[in-house]
C-alpha cells in the first residue's frame, strides 16, 4: 500500500528554482551563513544643466581608502570599510553592519569633462561632481550654388 505524503507546494517551487539558480550562478541563493554577501553603498545620481553628481553613503569608511575611477563613461568607486576592534569581552547578540571590500560601477549618463571632477567626503558620504563634457559649437555657413 502506499505511504500518503504531504505535499507542500511553495516549498517544492523554492527548492527547483534554488537548484536553478544554483546551477546557473554555482553558489547557494541563500545559504546559512551570507559570508560572501559583498557591502554594496547606496548611491543617489543626479544631473543639473551643468554637471552629473554622484553621492554615496560610505560611513566608517576613511577618505583615503576610497578609490575613483572614470573610463568609458563609467564611474567606478570602490574600497573597503574595516572593522573595527572588538574587545573580547563583549558578546554580540546581533550584527547588522557590514564590512568589507565594495565597489560600484555606475554608467554616467553623458560625456563628462575627467580633469574638472571634484570629489568631497563629509560626515559619511561621499560627493562627485563630474561636469559635462562641452562639446564646441560649430556654426556651419550655408553657401549658395550658382
Amino acid at each position: 500500500m502506499a505511504d500518503l505524503v504531504v505535499w507542500r507546494p511553495f516549498q517544492e517551487l523554492r527548492k527547483e528554482i534554488d537548484r536553478l539558480f544554483n546551477e546557473f550562478f554555482s553558489r547557494p541563493v541563500l545559504p546559512e551563513k551570507f559570508e560572501w554577501f559583498e557591502w554594496t553603498p547606496a548611491v543617489d545620481v543626479s544631473e543639473t544643466e551643468d554637471s552629473i553628481i554622484v553621492k554615496a553613503d560610505l560611513p566608517g569608511v576613511k577618505p583615503e581608502e576610497i578609490e575613483i575611477n572614470i573610463s568609458d563613461n563609467i564611474l567606478t568607486i570602490r574600497g573597503e570599510k574595516k572593522r573595527e576592534e572588538e574587545e573580547k569581552k563583549e558578546n554580540f547578540y546581533r550584527v547588522e553592519r557590514y564590512y568589507g571590500s565594495f565597489m560600484r560601477a555606475i554608467q554616467l549618463p553623458t560625456e563628462v569633462d575627467v580633469e574638472k571632477v571634484k570629489a568631497t567626503y563629509k560626515d559619511g558620504v561621499l560627493k562627485v561632481v563630474l561636469p559635462k563634457k562641452v562639446e564646441p559649437k560649430k556654426t556651419i555657413k550655408v553657401e549658395v550654388e550658382k
